[in-house]
């Protein structure tokens, strides 16, 4: 029987116990701030927006301390990550998403916009300098974003320029060697010109030992980010903007130990490393009052490598006999009959990425059908590439390179059909071109129509209550596997395509001091695109081949609920839960018997990966004086399973962080902490042999996410 946690309890107590203030009481406190979503076509007000959203802003991101994407993730409700590197930095949404990505390329499922430029399948970049927020869509996004957006979208957005100067710098110090500094300045070159430019340097030992090097140091983090952004007001209607992100990072991959804790006994640990340009050019016109015409120029550059060390082991290894070839030195202890190898993996990716985005929206004098509907209608274009060089121990050099050439026609109309209701209908229609090549002659050359879009009613039950139902398409272009391995009937794997119905009700209570966000849903996947991989063994050193199949069905249904409550001018309390049940209903695998001979394995009814039965986040922010201010917050979540292609779970956790705060005029000290207990989260995991020690029998590993953090922060702003 499963049992909820400590912090869901502790949620529960607290929503009791502050129930019970009076109206009187309430009524006392402030109303919220409305928070606006930028990454729809139009902004909105996250409570009059139609659908599943969470808005993580600049609050939540400094009580977290959050340098990267991953660390308030939890926030949303069914929000998760995979890590298998230095960050988290694959992403799930209602149980759907990547876990990682090796030798083929991959059309992820969950997409990353920063500032308007396509980040996805690059979550290294989600780095949270200067950001004002992060908005998660969840669900289906078939008629905003296409391909890239099958499970939900990922939108960062970085504070703009502004026409008053004002910026600050900041400096933090922490544990495990951990220290960053930070600045940015913003405000007018010209009357009708803006700027604004912030940099950060963040560099930490990580939280591994190499016992074998005596370093600990060998998965460190050492990030250099920098944004710069122009606006500009070219005539009373027309406005130009300019985005820049560059982001250098230099992490070391040391993660999986031999005994399953923080040291490792790797002679050649890997390196998690991105290098990125990237630009963004828009310009917005009021052409008349009926039309507006919006622009978005984008073009990325990315060099990636991620490598690392195959046997997590030191020594080197005769190759006939499997014996410890001493004459290279000592090697980790080996059971007598086992046949040791020493392998390293490197994989050299650049990634080329061009968008143009062209669109017209209905202005006030603009809407149609007698003046009951608004409407968008546009076209998008992008260009992507990605070349691999991967240098594989015991394998000649592989390389390969993937051309997608996308072009989409998209339209979204909105009804009014009474003062109350609302039918919003769009549709996309988009031609996916996917041309791969590689060293192994196993590439492929596909063109693909693809259709999603999207049906919703919402009706404005009364002034502080917004009910909704969507109906939504999503889709996931297919492609190729290219291991050599793999049968002429995997090579291909199909478009996998989602069916979602969403039922929502969002509330402000108690003049708007409290707001509430629910939502209920049920996703029927088609053509599941399932990640597999197997090991196979030769004189006994292991050899993994990924490929992707295609499940014939699955559903991913569940409940959201997020909620923030101004107690008192000095009090607030947010809550995010999230339920999901998601599961394979048609699915079968082939797998390896004990003999090494082939066998089905029926997989209908088990979890999918990466896919927890609940979630939940919550927190209190006290203001106890104008000066001093505290934050409490506690995360949790249920065990999951690492991987479709095998049973490993995480260990379910609940984790305490907490931030103290003085402010001083422009002056401000902080005290931080993160994983307060020292609570051993599991990010990554696997089954397979790999310790010499044991004879390489089948053992579960686990990479381990953040311990305990703590540190102080010290910000000038102006």
């Amino acid at each position: 029987m499963k049992t909820l946690p400590l912090s869901f309890a502790i949620a529960t107590a607290m929503l009791t116990s502050i129930s019970a203030i009076s109206a009187e009481q309430a009524l006392e406190a402030v109303e919220l701030d409305v928070v606006t979503v930028s990454a729809d076509f139009r902004d909105s007000n996250v409570q009059e927006l139609a659908e599943a959203v969470t808005v993580i802003g600049t609050d939540k991101i400094d009580a977290r301390n959050a340098q990267h994407l991953e660390s308030v993730l939890s926030l949303a409700p069914n929000g998760n990550y995979s890590s298998g590197a230095s960050r988290g930095r694959y992403f799930q949404i209602r149980g759907i998403g990547e876990r990682s990505q090796f030798v083929d390329p991959v059309n992820p499922s969950v997409g990353l916009m920063i500032d308007g430029i396509d980040m996805t399948g690059l979550g290294g970049a989600a780095t949270l300098l200067d950001v004002k927020q992060v908005e998660i869509l969840r669900g289906p996004q078939g008629t905003r974003f296409g391909a890239n957006a099958l499970a939900g979208m990922i939108n960062i957005k970085s504070k703009d320029a502004t026409k008053d100067t004002e910026g600050y710098v900041a400096a933090k110090v922490g544990n495990y060697n951990t220290h960053s500094e930070s600045a940015a300045i913003s405000g007018s070159i010209t009357d009708n010109m803006q700027g604004r430019l912030a940099i950060n340097s963040f560099q930490s030992e990580g939280y591994m030992k190499n016992e074998f090097l005596g370093k600990e140091n060998t998965n460190n983090i050492d990030e250099v980010v920098a944004r710069g952004k122009l606006a500009a007001q070219l005539s009373a209607n027309t406005n130009l903007g300019l985005s820049y992100f560059y982001a250098d990072i230099d992490n070391g991959y040391d993660a999986f130990s031999l005994d399953n804790n923080r040291t490792t006994y790797s002679d050649e640990p890997g390196i998690d490393a991105q290098e990125t340009h990237a630009f963004a050019l828009s310009l917005d016109s009021k052409l008349n009052s009926s039309v507006i015409l919006e622009t978005e120029i984008t073009t990325a550059k990315s060099d990636v490598e991620y490598s690392y060390d195959v046997d997590w082991a030191f020594g080197k290894y005769d190759e006939n006999t499997g014996n410890c070839d001493t004459s290279q030195g000592a090697c980790l202890e080996m059971k007598p009959e086992a046949w040791g190898y020493s392998y390293a993996d490197q994989y050299l990716r650049d990634y080329q990425r061009n968008s143009a985005d062209i669109r017209l929206l209905s202005a006030e004098d603009g809407r149609i059908f007698a003046g009951t509907t608004d409407w968008v209608v546009g076209a998008y274009h992008q260009m992507r590439s990605e070349s691999l060089t991967r240098s594989y121990t015991p394998d000649p050099q592989y390389s390969s390179e993937l051309k997608i050439a996308s072009t989409s026609l998209y339209i979204e109309l909105s009804t009014d059909i009474t003062e109350q209701a609302r039918v919003i209908y769009g549709v996309r229609a988009e031609q996916w071109q996917n041309d791969f090549s590689n060293s192994l002659n196993t590439g492929s050359d596909e063109t693909e129509l693809l259709f999603g879009g999207q049906l919703t009613l919402e009706n404005l039950v009364n002034n502080d209550h917004l009910a909704y139902i969507t109906l939504a398409r999503g889709y996931k272009a297919g492609g190729a596997n290219s291991a050599s391995v793999v049968t002429e009937k995997e090579r291909i794997f199909d478009t996998e395509y989602n069916n979602s119905l969403e039922l929502g009700l969002k509330s402000s209570l108690f003049n708007d001091e409290l707001v509430t966000r629910i939502a209920a849903f049920h996703i029927q996947r088609k053509n599941q695109q399932v990640k597999q991989s197997f090991v196979s063994y030769d004189d006994g050193v292991p050899d993994f081949t990924d490929y992707i199949a295609n499940a014939a069905e699955g559903k991913n249904q569940g409940l959201e609920i997020e909620s923030q409550w101004q107690l008192l001018e000095q009090l607030r309390w947010d809550l995010s839960f999230g339920y999901l049940k998601a599961e394979f209903t048609d699915y079968e695998i082939s797998a390896k018997d004990d003999d090494d001979a082939s066998k089905m394995i029926d997989k209908k009814g088990r979890a999918q990966a990466l896919a927890p039965e609940y979630g939940l986040a919550t927190g209190l922010s006290f203001s106890a004086t104008e000066a001093l201010t505290f934050s409490l917050e506690s995360e949790a979540k249920d065990e999951f399973y690492f991987s479709d292609s095998h049973d490993e779970k995480s260990k379910a956790y609940v984790l305490w962080h907490a931030r103290v705060a003085f402010q001083q005029g422009p002056f401000q000290a902080a005290l931080f902490g993160r994983n307060l207990t020292g609570k051993e989260q599991e990010v990554r995991g696997f089954n397979f042999g790999n310790d010499p020690r044991d004879g390489y029998s089948n053992t579960r590993w686990v990479q381990l996410g953040e311990p305990r953090l703590v540190g102080i922060e010290g910000r000038y702003s102006f």
